[in-house]
């Protein structure tokens, strides 16, 4: 991977990560675009790091507080019950579900799932859904009235995010919808969930890809975690702000398009695949179908 494409891979990972409209299936699609190598699932949750370094300065008060409201209810009872005890326990035990699926379905992740026709179902599919949640949801909750429960709800949706396309932020923000949060609510929930896993599946694929990414992957991978950051810092400050007036009506139009547009583009040739991807893909939906 070359100077070139490590800044762009970065740069479409950091605005993407954060905006609902999936930074995997980006990072898959515009290799496929540009006929570069892909650069694979290990690459990906590595420049993750970037960006998540980007959620931990802007939400730096956030995450101090949370920290802080967590510390002092394990030490004293009475400090027990408050929005940071909530808030914290909720991160926690919403962080557990990607975990488990995570390392139970490493190997489709990393294979099969990464299909052009399965990221441009998943941005459909989930981008529907995350329009019908914008336009069915209550968004009468606020930040106060968050509940441990609603950590575990997000993080179920957290796990769909697995599958190149669906999008982490997309997904955990639909949840939020869907439970009656506010847009802004939801957002800011969904980049503070996103904490534990980012830093989790970042730190396991830098440590099981090292001797790639540390050789002579190093410095494509730092280039690309460093634009990242930068960019995702951007991004994180336009939706936060987007979102307390507007929809997520924008992203899902986006999303359906270029659902279509990845369909015609592969369909017609213009972007070549492994067609071994397809395949691996049927074969997982046929063993799901069989498990079910």
């Amino acid at each position: 991977m070359g100077v070139i494409e490590a800044i762009i891979l970065g740069l479409v990972q950091g605005l993407t990560e954060f905006l609902p409209i999936s930074s995997s299936g980006h990072v898959y699609l515009v290799p496929a675009l540009f006929g570069w190598d892909d650069a694979g699932s290990g690459f990906t949750a590595v420049i993750q790091l970037g960006t998540l370094l980007a959620v931990f300065l802007y939400f730096w008060k956030d995450l101090t507080s949370i920290l802080g409201g967590w510390a002092k209810g394990l030490r004293d009872s009475s400090a027990r019950g408050t929005q940071e005890w909530k808030l914290a326990w909720g991160i926690i035990a919403g962080s557990v579900p990607i975990a488990i699926v995570g390392l139970t379905l490493e190997k489709q992740i990393d294979t099969a799932f990464r299909s052009p026709f399965v990221v441009a179902g998943t941005l459909a599919f989930f981008g529907i859904l995350m329009g019908i949640a914008d336009l069915k949801g209550k968004r009468s909750k606020t930040l106060e009235d968050f509940q441990v429960k609603d950590g575990v709800i997000m993080g179920l949706w957290q796990c769909l995010a697995l599958i190149p396309g669906s999008s982490r932020s997309g997904c955990t923000i639909t949840g939020g919808l869907f439970g009656g949060f506010d847009r802004a609510v939801a957002a800011r929930v969904s980049f503070l969930l996103s904490v534990p896993s980012v830093l989790a599946s970042g730190l396991y694929k830098l440590i099981k890809e090292r001797d790639v990414l540390l050789s002579e992957g190093l410095m494509p991978t730092l280039i690309a975690t460093g634009v990242a950051f930068i960019s995702g810092w951007i991004a994180i400050a336009f939706l936060m702000k987007f979102l307390q007036t507007k929809s997520t009506m924008v992203f899902v139009v986006y999303r359906v398009v270029l659902a279509a547009v990845i369909v015609v583009l592969v369909t017609q040739g213009i972007v070549q695949f492994d067609t071994t991807e397809v395949a691996q893909s049927i074969d997982v939906v046929r063993q799901l179908i069989v498990l079910r």
